[in-house]
């Protein structure tokens, strides 16, 4: 069975949602860290405490990185090595302003002289084996034009391709027709990322791309967090087995929060982005009552709606 691929989403996936996942649902899922990046020319401690963690421990997990050159990049590699890292994802995706307008992202793309400057840099970790995550391009669909050439005289375990652009975010058309392009010019494995919700999505991205190496999810998984799970087992479960799971997978992750943070600001302000993609899966009413909770009781309240939807 080919793995499915888990991609990080800031603020929702660290270790411990992570853990917690895989210990609910198993699988032979690979996990990413939330981009760790450089702030004032070194590695922010709290992005390297999350790829540290003992929670990790049993889970597929690769680090990615996020950097707008390679003296950041270098940083990074270096630091990470030194803490055991034998494979690493180098983020040329993240469709943000905050990090494209400093050129990190899917703001590395037009940055072809560092581009140019990307095999010599990665050449001094040889312990290391590396993959991508990308867009199709900045602003234009065909971008990834410029960068192929060089991504082809890397030796990549995979390529992870979002067929949108960044100044789409995750709205409006795939553009299947260039990644279908991309697809055939590459000399690495190619793994799809986009739109991946349902098992159903999941077998027709399979059965329209079969040269994939594998499909990656993000928000889908975040809102249905069974769905590698269905897509491995080769069914789908009913709402009842996937909100049953859902909410033990919940209440293990709450247990963790409620014993390691203080207070309940700080406990909501964790355990409440758990619901954020799944106004579908779990029902609009619970929804918005788990949104609109302002302590503890309300919201244990409001996650008791959930059944009764």
């Amino acid at each position: 069975m080919t793995p499915i691929y888990i991609a990080p989403v800031q603020g929702h996936t660290d270790a411990a949602w992570r853990h917690f996942h895989h210990e609910t649902y198993g699988g032979d899922n690979r996990y990413f860290t939330p981009f760790i990046r450089c702030e004032h020319g070194e590695l922010r401690k709290q992005d390297l405490r999350d790829f540290t963690s003992e929670l990790n421990a049993g889970t597929d997990l690769e680090p990615q990185v996020i950097f707008r050159d390679m003296t950041e990049l270098d940083t990074l590699l270096s630091k990470l090595q030194a803490e055991g890292a034998e494979r690493i994802n180098l983020n040329m995706g993240c469709p943000f302003p905050l990090q494209t307008g400093k050129g990190r992202g899917a703001g590395f793309l037009g940055n072809r002289e560092e581009i140019a400057r990307l095999k010599d840099t990665l050449r001094k970790y040889p312990e290391i084996s590396f993959s991508v995550k990308m867009r199709l391009g900045y602003e234009d669909p065909e971008e990834w034009r410029g960068v192929i050439d060089v991504l082809n005289s890397l030796d990549l375990r995979h390529i992870d391709v979002h067929p949108r652009v960044a100044r789409q975010q995750y709205g409006g058309e795939l553009h299947l027709d260039q990644f279908r392009a991309l697809l055939g010019e590459s000399r690495n494995p190619v793994v799809f990322n986009g739109d991946i919700r349902t098992p159903e999505d999941m077998t027709e991205t399979f059965n329209r791309f079969p040269e994939i190496a594998g499909v990656m999810t993000a928000r889908g998984v975040l809102g249905r967090p069974s769905l590698a799970a269905e897509y491995s087992e080769g069914r789908e479960w009913s709402r009842e087995e996937r909100l049953e799971k859902m909410l033990r997978f919940h209440r293990t992750l709450l247990d963790h929060y409620t014993a390691t943070l203080c207070g309940e600001t700080q406990l909501l302000s964790k355990i409440k982005p758990f619901w954020e993609y799944a106004e579908e899966e779990i029902g609009r009413k619970p929804w918005k009552a788990i949104k609109k909770s302002t302590n503890i009781a309300k919201y244990h309240s409001a996650v008791a709606q959930i059944l009764n939807e």
